[in-house]
């Protein structure tokens, strides 16, 4: 049995389904962004990318948690 994703990535296939870009793709975007606070990213992503707050939240923190 195999266990299921949790925490951010569990959003990881609908952010691909609905904003068409596979998650690297995103993930290299918020690494390469000059802003480095969770809540700016996530509205950057919002703003600029039409992104979900959830997802662009998930995306961010999975993304930040990577770096430490």
């Amino acid at each position: 049995m195999t266990d299921a994703v949790k925490g951010p990535a569990s959003y990881f296939p609908s952010i691909e389904k609905k904003y068409g870009r596979p998650v690297a793709e995103w993930k290299e975007l918020v690494r390469s962004s000059p802003l480095t606070q969770h809540m700016e990213l996530v509205s950057w992503l919002k703003t600029e990318h039409g992104m979900g707050h959830g997802h662009a939240s998930a995306l961010v923190a999975h993304t930040l948690a990577e770096g430490k």
